[in-house]
């Protein structure tokens, strides 16, 4: 495959089921190659990913951070956008996303979920996130959703030094984002119900919800 202007990190721990639909659809796109971060996966995943023409890359240390960041700097594109392996979002949306990165009218894009299945985004994760976007905007950081996309160039992010390895990834990265000034640009994305056969590591149980808020608090202080 020629060297994408694009690469799309797919942090992955026992995505097997989703994984070739989310990665045909990246290769469907003109210049964006998916990136696989596989964290320890146990039911093929990474053989899945390489099967499909993903590169794939390994971090033994779990957590969503260790990959999210293994993939950052594991990547060569100009512009890296870090999305859910899991089937919830439909990848021919990036274009959307990437556009205003591309076009240097935005430093960081970021996804807001549209769900359109309440059960594949239940109430504890949708109060969870509605309670640390809140806190995110009492920082001067205008978003609404933690976000399962983000847009940004790869130096950018790189530079932002992101120190999280857990889930406190996500918000890190748009604290420390408002705190550089960046140009942020929030754009809505169709959030759809993970594909069968898939778990969620945050939503799928209120135990997974808080250890995430956990973590996020944490960076809070």
């Amino acid at each position: 495959m020629a060297e994408p202007t694009v690469e799309v990190v797919l942090p992955c721990l026992d995505e097997a089921a989703a994984l070739p639909a989310v990665i045909d659809a990246i290769h469907a796109i003109d210049g964006m190659r998916a990136l696989v971060v596989d964290n320890g996966s146990t039911d093929g995943s990474p053989e899945v990913a390489a099967a499909h023409g993903a590169r794939v890359v390994h971090e033994p240390r779990r957590g969503y951070g260790a990959a999210a960041h293994t993939g950052l700097v594991s990547a060569t594109a100009e512009i890296v956008c870090v999305m859910d392996a899991d089937g919830s979002i439909d990848a021919a949306q990036l274009p959307e996303l990437i556009e205003p990165v591309d076009s240097r009218r935005a430093t960081l894009v970021t996804g807001r979920r549209v769900v359109t299945d309440l059960g594949g985004f239940p109430w504890h994760a949708r109060a969870g996130n509605a309670l640390i976007a809140w806190m995110v905007r009492r920082r001067g950081v205008d978003v609404h959703d933690l976000a399962p996309v983000r847009v940004a160039r790869r130096a950018d992010l790189v530079e932002l030094d992101i120190r999280d390895r857990a889930f406190g990834y996500p918000l890190e990265l748009l604290l420390r984002a408002g705190e550089a000034g960046w140009t942020l640009v929030e754009k809505p994305v169709r959030y759809l119900p993970r594909t069968a056969g898939t778990k969620s590591k945050v939503a799928g149980s209120v135990k997974g919800t808080a250890r995430a808020v956990r973590d996020m608090a944490q960076v809070l202080r």
